[in-house]
């Protein structure tokens, strides 16, 4: 082999070798820009995963924040529309216990009030007071209650009486007021009966 071709070779054999390393080389560098490609895909949709999940969240938030402040407008109509019904229930209520004082059967129900007082009092003197439109049936009462003392009172309790008993300090209040009062303190609107918008509130 001559000295040419021994360059030759030598030159070939180069080049070769270059042709492979920088293939090797090429091939390392392809796969690792391939590797930081997927991996910064995966951190893209991991990223973007999050703030999906963090704006799905947000979103969540706002609206349970709206539907409990529309929650809280509804109870507070509710509310209002409630009182409003229960003022109006208790104004008619009142007008049938105008009507109502206006009948024989009031009369009878003084009669049992008074009675129930002056048995519960025994021998213990009892004051019985009437609301001042009563002031008409106080005589009657007086005559079948001799051991009562019966007063008007200074200010009106809308019917029915108050019975004092004074050496037990004991009150007895079957006056309308306190009755009315009671049952209005006591009194709701029973919202059961009207789920699936079949009943009026």
């Amino acid at each position: 082999m001559t000295t040419e071709e021994k360059l030759q070779h030598f030159l070939d054999t180069c080049m070769e070798d270059a042709r492979v390393r920088s293939g090797r080389m090429l091939d390392e560098y392809m796969s690792a820009l391939e590797k930081t490609f997927e991996e910064h895909k995966a951190d893209t949709r991991r990223r973007e995963k999050l703030q999906l999940q963090q704006e799905t969240e947000k979103i969540e938030r706002e609206i349970n924040k709206q539907l409990a402040v529309g929650q809280i407008d509804i109870r507070r109509m509710l509310g209002q529309k409630q009182e409003e019904l229960k003022d109006k229930l208790f104004v008619e209520l009142k007008d049938m216990l105008a009507h109502y004082l206006e009948t024989q059967d009031y009369q009878k129900l003084l009669e049992r009030q008074v009675k129930h007082a002056v048995e519960f009092a025994g021998q213990d003197p009892v004051i019985i007071y009437l609301d001042p439109v009563d002031e008409d049936k106080a005589n009657r009462l007086a005559l079948h209650n001799g051991n009562a003392e019966f007063r008007i009172s200074e200010y009106s309790f809308t019917g029915g009486t108050r019975a004092v008993i004074p050496s037990r300090h004991i009150l007895i209040d079957n006056s309308f007021q306190t009755k009315l009062e009671e049952a209005r303190e006591k009194f709701h609107f029973d919202l059961s009966l009207t789920e699936g918008g079949n009943g009026d509130v």
